[in-house]
């Protein structure tokens, strides 16, 4: 049973609202089920896999921050982004062209644009990997969630440096039949219904759950100042389904299998801000554009378009006190999106999109063979095979403007069209295993190897022409180890070791016809290696009232991918000239452009992470969970916009023209600078308060108000910027309502961000377009004009491009429950 008494969210805290171990069962919750695979709350205690095998949360050395079903439908968390609000020091985002996701922890940071499917956080559905970007999507009929900090990888799947995701979908019950609907709406154009069925096929052997999702919002409200004709206002639609079944024939074969479907359509504008909001030195912009005014420039949406199929599977033999399991998966992805070209609105009446189009498909399989039984009365053991498949090919148009002289209207002479392909196929095999040892009843020693075998094959062809065919082939061992002892029931004290390893990325973006040996060594970065060392203690006060928990940590990396902010820095690109009626080339440009570079640098990253909580009384429950956590670049070569040659990074207010470029860069195309500065955009210091009070009302209703504050302390952007510095704020966010005791039925009224809380989170430098301007050197032919080449042309807006805090919010929730739920 889940209780009221405890915190929504347990780090090391047993907890599903969450509950402290001890702490009295409230039977308002939903009654968690018991299988093994399900890895829910059972008799008020977090159950976790963390280690492959079903352990108190509070008996793992390490931190554990857990997302309960009841977390998630009390707190009406519909997007799985909004999970970091309870997870200090996790920051989860989606791209705006709907390529991906991003997960940032523990003090560094990470770019799906940039490292692809290399992430600093890992993420499992159903124990299988999985793309961050299928998952960063609306939540719906989900069992549990488990953030893991710290390296991972000796004993799940993919090596990640800075932690993993693991989420876990309701399982069906074998023997009784039930269900759940769930619907909101707000007052800011939200519509969300979830639903689910159990059926018993055959009792006790046999069942299948169905579940669904229906989701439609005005994502954050970004409007058009003047959009273009036909243009529609920010709107986005999301369908998904899923069918599991389980089969359980005897006692020691169990079977089951997953299918999900989730689409998703929207459109957007990109939010635009007056530079001199910030910068009173900045130009006058034409329309004055403050934050909270959640406008654009943009005169056409970005259209975007997903389609996400999750196949998975799972197989488990158990006999003679040994398990043997098969874990398979299968996903497709495919995305279609737009991206305005013209920033600056330099071409009022339409824009310019680059057209992309990415159909990815990733498969992995791992079988592994562990104990039930203690081996020798005191060893438990994981080994095992991972097989892991990733095809990614991605198509795109980028569009190069020319443009006519003045004195011929200055309008649109012709869009070039440059068509790019880009392939990326990765294959990584690795066996693993880890060993524990339980000295008496009080200490435990650890230990985990992985052997990754990694090879990778990249492809780019720009306008026919193969600029990049790379072939990697690579691999690591990397190790895991731990002691942890008891020095009472209550009282747990841990120390732990680490590596990970991430293989050498090739960054997705830049399609520069000539790229120099430097620029070359800013998007193919080498491997990646990091070192972790952590302490820490769990303890449980107050006959099970209380749980204070603290952790320390120190990471080292190697060769870590440090990706430059917002627009990235200017370089010199080099783009083809087509015949506007053959598409013959007839010649090549050079202009000004900006991309998110990146280099491989050497970070220090060093942390703590603690959580109080307590049960005041059966019926009042605060909870405070805290992060701190700092990453440092020590003497990292990056690349950089740095006109004047100092070395050091410029802070840069407009772009520079291609004749000042040039003259800083030369031949290499871009800049590069030795720094040291933080690694990560994240603000150091995050913290999550949580309470609930309830009253009961009468035999057959409880009444109660929870809240839920999230912090953020200052942060820094880019260092190279003045302006795109955030200070400390909070969200807050109020929920009041009414529900049956045995938790069949409630009924909510909710505020997210109450206080209307208006934080600009990035800010870019400012909007700029370039383009091919024709000149004209007052000659003619025939009576038509004779253009002498193209001249490479830059226009600066008095914009910035940014993102802030969501919108406020108020909603109404129901949620109704039946049978087994």
């Amino acid at each position: 049973m889940l209780s009221t008494t405890g915190l929504f969210l347990a780090s090391v805290s047993a907890a599903a609202m969450a509950a402290p171990a001890a702490a009295p069962a409230d039977a308002a919750e939903p009654q968690a089920t018991t299988n093994e695979s399900d890895r829910s709350v059972t008799d008020s205690v977090i159950i976790v896999q963390a280690r492959r095998r079903d352990e108190a949360v509070q008996d793992v050395p390490a931190v554990i921050n857990v997302v309960s079903a009841a977390s998630i439908e009390k707190l009406n968390l519909r997007s799985f982004t909004e999970v970091s609000s309870l997870v200090p020091g996790l920051e989860l985002t989606t791209n705006a062209n709907g390529t991906g996701g991003n997960a940032r922890m523990r003090g560094v940071n990470f770019d799906t644009n940039a490292s692809g499917n290399n992430a600093t956080v890992e993420f499992y559905f159903n124990d299988a990997p999985i793309s961050s970007g299928i998952m960063l999507q609306q939540m719906f009929d989900i069992g549990q969630i488990e953030v893991q900090r710290g390296p991972q990888g000796t004993l799940r799947g993919r090596a990640s440096p800075s932690g993993a995701i693991t989420i876990t979908a309701r399982k069906p019950d074998l023997n009784d039949f039930g269900g759940f609907v769930d619907w909101t709406a707000n007052d800011i154009g939200t519509l969300n219904f979830k639903g689910g069925v159990n059926v018993p096929v055959i009792p006790g052997i046999a069942a299948i759950r169905v579940s669904g999702v229906y989701d439609e919002n005005e994502l954050d409200r970004v409007k058009a100042i003047a959009p273009a004709a036909g243009a529609r206002g920010p709107r986005s639609v999301t369908k998904g389904g899923r069918v599991i079944a389980l089969i359980e024939p005897t006692d020691w074969l169990k079977l089951e299998g997953t299918y999900q479907r989730l689409e998703r359509k929207a459109r957007s504008f990109d939010q635009s801000i007056s530079f001199s909001e910030v910068n009173p030195q900045a130009a006058v912009s034409p329309v004055l554009i403050r934050a909270e005014d959640r406008r654009s420039i943009q005169e056409e949406e970005r259209a975007v378009q997903q389609k996400y199929d999750i196949y998975n599977w799972r197989a488990e033999v158990q006999n003679w006190g040994q398990r043997l399991i098969y874990q398979g998966s299968r996903t497709r992805q495919e995305i279609t999106s737009t991206d305005n070209q013209d920033t600056a609105n330099v071409f009022v009446g339409s824009d310019f999109h680059q057209n992309t189009r990415t159909v990815a498909t990733g498969e992995s399989h791992e079988i592994r063979l562990q104990n039930d039984e203690r081996v020798l009365g005191m060893f438990d053991y994981v080994v095992g095979f991972f097989d892991n498949k990733l095809d990614s090919p991605t198509t795109l148009n980028r569009p190069t403007i020319v443009r006519l002289p003045l004195a011929f209207g200055g309008g649109i002479a012709q869009v070039v069209q440059t068509p790019i392909q880009r392939g990326n196929a990765t294959h990584e095999q690795s066996f693993f295993g880890n060993l524990t040892a339980h000295i008496g009843e009080s200490t435990e020693l650890s230990g985990g190897l992985r052997r990754i075998d990694y090879k990778a094959k990249s492809t780019l062809v720009v306008n026919g022409a193969q600029l990049t065919n790379l072939d990697q082939d690579e691999g690591k061992l990397i190790y895991s180890a731990s002691v942890k002892h008891n020095f009472s029931p209550n009282l747990l004290v841990y120390a732990s070791t680490g590596s990970s390893w991430r293989p050498g990325i090739n960054i997705v973006g830049n399609f520069n016809i000539a790229q120099s040996a430097l620029e070359r060594s800013f998007i193919e970065l080498p491997a990646e290696s990091s070192k972790s060392y952590e302490v820490g203690f769990k303890s449980t006060l107050f006959d099970g009232k209380m749980t204070f928990n603290l952790t320390a940590y120190h990471q080292t990396f190697q060769n870590y991918p440090y990706r430059i902010p917002n627009r990235g820095v200017f370089f010199v690109n080099t783009v083809a000239l087509r015949n506007a009626q053959t598409g013959a080339v007839t010649g090549t440009a050079q202009e000004v452009a900006s991309f998110n570079f990146a280099g491989a640098v050497p970070v220090e990253v060093n942390g703590l992470e603690g959580e109080l909580g307590y049960a005041l009384t059966d019926n009042w429950n605060v909870g405070v969970i805290a992060s701190y956590s700092l990453g440092k670049i020590k003497n990292g070569t990056i690349p950089c916009t740095d006109l004047n040659g100092d070395g050091v990074p410029d802070a840069v207010t407009s772009a520079p023209s291609l004749t000042a470029l040039r003259a800083a860069v030369g031949a290499n195309n871009i800049s590069s600078c030795t720094v040291n500065q933080r690694a990560a955009f994240l603000p150091p210091f995050s913290a999550t308060v949580q309470s609930e009070y309830t009253v009961p009302v009468s035999d057959k209703v409880d009444a109660y108000l929870r809240g839920i504050y999230s912090f953020n302390g200052s942060s820094q952007g880019d260092p190279a910027s003045a302006f795109d510095q955030v200070g400390s704020f909070g969200l807050l966010n109020v929920f009041a309502g009414m529900r049956a005791p045995d938790g069949q039925w409630e009924v909510s009224l909710f505020a997210k961000n109450v206080l209307n809380t208006t934080k600009v989170l990035t800010r870019t430098d400012p909007l700029f377009t370039s383009y091919q301007q024709l000149n004209f050197g007052g000659q003619f032919a025939n009576g038509r004009p004779v253009f002498t080449g193209t001249t490479p042309t830059i226009v600066s807006s008095p914009y910035t491009g940014g993102t802030i805090t969501p919108p406020r919010e108020f909603g109404l929730n129901f949620r109704f429950f039946f049978g087994s739920r």
